[in-house]
């Protein structure tokens, strides 16, 4: 979950972790430190709470100790230890020797602490980080090797999963890169080098990169004379030729752009995302979808005989709207499983299996695990990924990107929309292959491409929906109930209220209220009912007049031009007529605003909020 940076080279190492650090903020912010290497002496200042906060301490320190052109820095999610500045990376070995800067969990830290305290080290935090640092300090003391090889040979006793960049007082002029479970990349410069979690800090500096595969270290070396080199090896001592791959992401993506937040320019984005998304995929004429990344697995797709879709949090339920659409179009039975649940499962795995992996990171842990299971069940795997080059990318048979840029926000939006367009037309995709009619394909694909702008109106609306959030944002409650297609819309819902106001929400089944819910709504308990005018509506209307009859208050998201819901629900949120497959991709854009304006009304760091982080790369 935490970020990482890292720079070596000739141009100042601070103002390039620092900006490194406030563009990987929302993969934690619990705490941030950075460590520079400066005429042979290691300077390290760390400060809990957020990138500003370091920035202002260390900023009250001689700015001349800053014109150093090594440094590591990190921004934290906690895991082990509570946020505090003695648990904020990076972290010193206990005789200042190394430093290093970690995202991931050690499993073992504990028996190699005990080992370590056994030989007379000192530890200073409550993190499994820091005994990486004192590992490596012992090994290189005790062996007199170089600051790789005690790296390669400490990793080789950990369990568990890391990113991490290692600096050692002896080599000043060597930065060691490591990688097994989490992330990292590395931006190639003319003379120096760039290290992150992901390449949000990099762009800005140059466009080609290299990732590093999980079991893999690079070790970068400064010359006397300014030059660089590099090398990859893995944990076994075998040398790699790395693979440059060059990024498309612009600079422009990764500013707010005249907005007050993130999430709310993300919000706004989403028309021209679905354009992005759909660029190119859609052959009209022949009522048929083009994904160049599925072409090499035509004959196995066509032989899918079962589906199952995997991810965690708002990707699952983009899944779950999948789950209809799979049966619907393509006739090919579809479950939906947590990936944090199905790597541990006993598969009972069946020829002609396909597993879809959802993820806007691309890095999610709980999903690449329930791959890696998938692989091993002999599973066709396929991705639904944003992050072009991410571990998820790389580790399926075959995907496709969202290619709708980054997101930056913590709470999803644009991502999840795409998502969800994405699986229409995969369904279609497959259905294709299976008979489905070409002329239901070109009518959904029709309605698709209007999609752009219909989302716009919503938009253009949006002061309606900040109106309905002074109303509702003292409420610490809420339902989000939907039917069909967007039973899973309504946990969207209710999930992107709990993220971004911190009000308990709960999202489920409109028909499931009566067999328990039901009993928690009154007068404070609002609940916001997403009825379209659609094959589930005279059911939906039923379920508003069982709140209503309880005193409940009802927000009612239906489509443009039902006058019948303003006389029953208390209020009216519209969204323009579609067809009844494709209403979650409008559904979710409202409630995102709702959930947005609510935390902007409470006062809540919308970006950022408290106890999440963007990307979740531990289990």
């Amino acid at each position: 979950m935490c970020g990482i940076v890292g720079y070596i080279g000739k141009n100042r190492a601070w103002p390039i972790l620092i900006k490194g650090l406030e563009r990987l903020e929302y993969r934690g912010y619990d705490s941030a430190g950075i460590a520079l290497l400066s005429k042979g002496v290691f300077l390290v200042y760390k400060k809990k709470g957020r990138v500003a906060e370091l920035s202002k301490f260390a900023g009250n320190k001689n700015g001349n100790e800053f014109s150093g052109g090594v440094g590591i820095a990190h921004t934290r999610w906690a895991t082990h230890g509570v946020p505090s500045d003695k648990n904020a990376h990076p972290h010193l070995s206990d005789g200042g020797d190394i430093v290093i800067v970690h995202n991931g969990v050690i499993e073992n830290y504990l028996s190699i602490k005990k080992v370590l305290i056994g030989k007379g080290y000192k530890f200073k935090s409550d993190t499994d980080t820091e005994i990486l640092a004192n590992l490596i300090e012992d090994i290189k003391k005790n062996t007199k090797i170089s600051i790789d090889e005690a790296v390669r040979l400490a990793l080789a006793q950990v369990v568990g999963a890391y990113a991490i960049l290692v600096l050692s007082k002896d080599e000043p002029d060597t930065m060691v890169v490591a990688k097994m479970g989490s992330p990292v990349v590395i931006g190639v410069g003319k003379d120096e080098f760039f290290i992150a979690s992901d390449a949000t800090p990099i762009v800005e500096h140059t466009k080609k990169v290299i990732y590093l595969e999980d079991g893999e270290m690079a070790i970068i070396n400064n010359n006397k004379n300014g030059k660089l080199t590099f090398k990859i090896k893995t944990i076994d001592n075998k040398i790699k030729n790395p693979y440059v791959h060059t990024l498309e992401t612009k600079i422009e993506e990764l500013e707010k752009g005249g907005f007050p937040h993130f999430m709310l320019k993300e919000i706004f984005d989403q028309p021209q995302a679905f354009k992005d998304t759909m660029r190119g995929r859609i052959i009209l004429d022949k009522g048929n979808v083009k994904f160049g990344g599925l072409e090499k697995f035509k004959k196995e797709l066509k032989n899918l005989r079962r589906l199952v879709i995997t991810g965690m949090g708002t990707a699952r339920f983009a899944g779950l709207v999948g789950e209809y659409l799979f049966e619907d179009l393509a006739g090919i039975p579809t479950k939906v499983e947590y990936g944090s649940e199905f790597a541990y499962r006993k598969v009972a795995a069946l020829l002609h299996t396909g597993l879809i992996a959802i993820s806007q990171s691309g890095e999610t842990a709980d999903t690449l695990n329930a791959i890696k299971k998938g692989k091993e069940e002999k599973m066709l795997t396929l991705g639904i990924v944003n992050v072009i080059g991410s571990s998820i990318a790389r580790e399926v048979n075959a995907g496709i990107y969202n290619h709708i840029g980054p997101e930056t926000a913590v709470a999803s939006t644009k991502a999840s929309t795409s998502q969800v367009l994405l699986l229409v037309m995969l369904a279609i995709y497959l259905g294709r292959m299976r008979g489905f009619s070409k002329t239901k394909s070109q009518e959904i694909l029709k309605e698709m491409e209007k999609l752009p702008a219909l989302a716009q109106t919503i938009l253009k609306n949006a002061k309606q929906i900040k109106k309905l959030a002074k109303k509702y944002k003292k409420s610490n409650h809420f339902f989000f109930l939907g039917r069909k297609y967007n039973a899973s819309t309504a946990m969207e819902g209710a999930l992107k209220m709990k993220e971004c106001s911190y009000i308990h929400a709960e999202g489920c089944n409109s028909a499931e209220l009566k067999h328990g819910p039901i009993s928690l709504i009154d007068k404070n308990f609002p609940s916001l009912v997403i009825a379209p005018i659609d094959s589930m509506y005279q059911k939906n209307k039923t379920h508003i007049e069982e709140i209503k009859a309880r005193g409940g208050k009802v927000i009612a998201l239906t489509t443009v031009g039902n006058k019948e819901m303003e006389e029953i629900a208390d209020d009216v949120i519209y969204i323009p007529e579609t067809l009844e497959i494709l209403t979650p991709i409008l559904a979710f854009i409202p409630m995102q605003l709702l959930a947005y304006y609510i935390a902007v009304e409470r006062g809540n760091d919308v970006d950022k909020p408290r106890n999440l982080a963007k990307s979740v790369t531990v289990e």
